[in-house]
């Protein structure tokens, strides 16, 4: 038997991807489960019968590959961070560093959780909300108001719906409208500026141009491919910690992302490092 919390990959797609099941309805007499990815930001459905249980022990193998990964990355972007403050001349100045803040709204709480932990690791002021994507749009202007970020992270679950071709329609997307709908309300209500306003929209599979056109700096997926769970953080890291002198390109961007430009893509964009003057 399969229930809700039980972690299961799907038969049909040769396991390739843990899922946690969050319900379980019946449609037309087949029991669906609603499935969120471990490690990926893809929500899907998927009938009990291409279900398979994992176990603890191989679970347990799935996370721990996860981890070295994130580690890895981690790692790349602190030695990269300092190298980039020695080349600027900064070590053993007399200077303090105020990076950027990030504002993260996520429709899902476990992943915000990830997130905001790899956040304060990596020493970014940051905010976070579990919001539900659909309601990201209502309450994305309220939130920057309270907290006037310099960074603002729009993310959770998304895919492309099954038997849906048309690349370019965002009814063929499970929730790239509501971030789409988000990222224009901070353009047109809030700063059009790109480089005032950093925004980071999407999830697996999201409907990149459109997130583009809408107004965000950033944004998943280009190739319609399935995006870490700590590629949003790993973007807002390189634009908080970047100074606000130097415009940033695209790829720069990008190679601090685990997905790298398959999912990851956006527009030049300056950073957010200020550095301030004497220390006290």
């Amino acid at each position: 038997m399969i229930s809700v919390g039980d972690i299961v990959a799907r038969k049909s797609y040769g396991m390739d991807i843990y899922f946690r099941v969050v319900e379980v309805n019946k449609k037309n007499n087949v029991e669906i489960a609603h499935l969120k990815g471990i490690d990926v930001r893809l929500c899907a459905d998927a009938p009990l019968t291409d279900l398979v249980k994992i176990n603890t022990a191989d679970y347990q193998r799935y996370l721990s590959r996860i981890m070295d990964k994130v580690r890895e990355k981690k790692d790349y972007i602190r030695k990269e961070r300092n190298l980039r403050y020695y080349m600027r001349g900064d070590q053993g100045e007399q200077y303090f560093k105020r990076p950027g803040t990030v504002l993260h709204l996520d429709g899902d709480p476990n992943y915000l959780e990830m997130c905001l932990h790899t956040y304060q690791e990596l020493n970014i002021p940051s905010y976070g909300y579990v919001v539900p994507e659909k309601d990201q749009p209502e309450r994305v202007e309220e939130l920057y108001y309270k907290h006037l970020p310099d960074i603002v992270v729009l993310t959770g679950h998304d895919a492309l719906l099954k038997n849906k071709s048309n690349l370019k329609d965002l009814n063929s997307y499970r929730n790239s409208r509501y971030f789409v709908e988000a990222v224009r309300i901070l353009r047109q209500k809030i700063d059009r500026d790109k480089d005032n306003l950093v925004i980071f929209a999407g999830a697996c599979q999201s409907y990149f141009e459109a997130l583009l056109e809408a107004g965000a700096n950033f944004a998943s997926a280009p190739e319609r491919v399935l995006i870490h769970a700590y590629d949003p953080v790993f973007v807002a890291e390189k634009i908080a910690y970047s100074s606000i002198y130097d415009p940033l390109t695209v790829r720069e961007v990008v190679i601090n992302t685990i997905t790298g430009s398959k999912g990851i893509g956006g527009v030049d964009t300056r950073g957010k490092l200020r550095l301030g003057f004497p220390m006290v």
